[in-house]
């Protein structure tokens, strides 16, 4: 597949069918994201991939976790956004409304949403070594971002979460993560649910002459 057409086609799925990722599957795919570039070659990325009846009990945890604590999704900012930045957010608020359940509230879809994988068979669990600064976290997200594409061009839906970092003790006594580790982020990722109304929500991408600047 063209992989300029992956990255133009390429979008969050919040609604996966009930169908498993055969081990083959979900290791072509892993060997593809780890070609991802890393500062100095480190490739300090480490994951654990849950499926099945794990990925279940692990979400059971986390959305109890998440209303015990009151945990929320949100911009995690230091101080108030910008306008802009707040327009953005609206934006994506008003292009998912139509595609979330009657009667559910956006907060709680993302929320439950989140914790639950969005039911997707997969989660892959990302963390990495203590001994790194947060600057290799420029790393990680390189690393999530070939993940998302390779999983497109392989017909597979993903939807990288990043709410589980705020469970990332919980995680750790669940997965059996040496101490040394600390929760990243993760990933959903299965078979994309055709007929979700969700899933045809597409976020819209404000102008590059917005975000850039050129000095010649």
């Amino acid at each position: 597949m063209d992989v300029l057409k992956v990255i133009r086609d390429r979008k969050s799925t919040r609604a996966f069918l009930d169908i498993p990722l055969e081990r083959e599957t979900l290791e072509r795919l892993l060997s593809l994201a780890i070609r991802a570039p890393s500062a100095i070659n480190l490739q300090p990325w480490e994951f654990v991939v849950v499926s099945g009846k794990e990925r279940k009990r692990l979400s059971r945890l986390l959305v109890k976790r998440m209303r015990e604590r009151n945990v929320s999704c949100g911009p995690d900012a230091r101080d108030p956004l910008p306008h802009f930045f707040i327009e953005r957010e609206k934006g994506l608020l008003n292009c998912m409304l139509p595609g979330i359940p009657e009667g559910v509230p956006f907060q709680e879809f993302i929320n439950k949403g989140s914790c639950n994988f969005y039911g997707a068979p997969t989660s892959v669990i990302i963390y990495m070594d203590k001994v790194f600064s947060s600057s290799h976290f420029t790393d990680i997200g390189i690393f999530v971002g070939y993940f998302v594409l390779a999983a497109h061009a392989m017909g597979l839906g993903s939807c990288p979460i990043g709410l589980v970092k705020a469970f990332g003790d919980d995680i750790k006594d669940f997965l059996n993560l040496p101490e040394g580790k600390r929760v990243v982020t993760s990933i959903a990722v299965g078979y994309e649910d055709p007929n979700a109304r969700i899933n045809q929500v597409r976020s819209e991408r404000v102008p590059l002459s917005d975000l850039g600047r050129w000095r010649d």
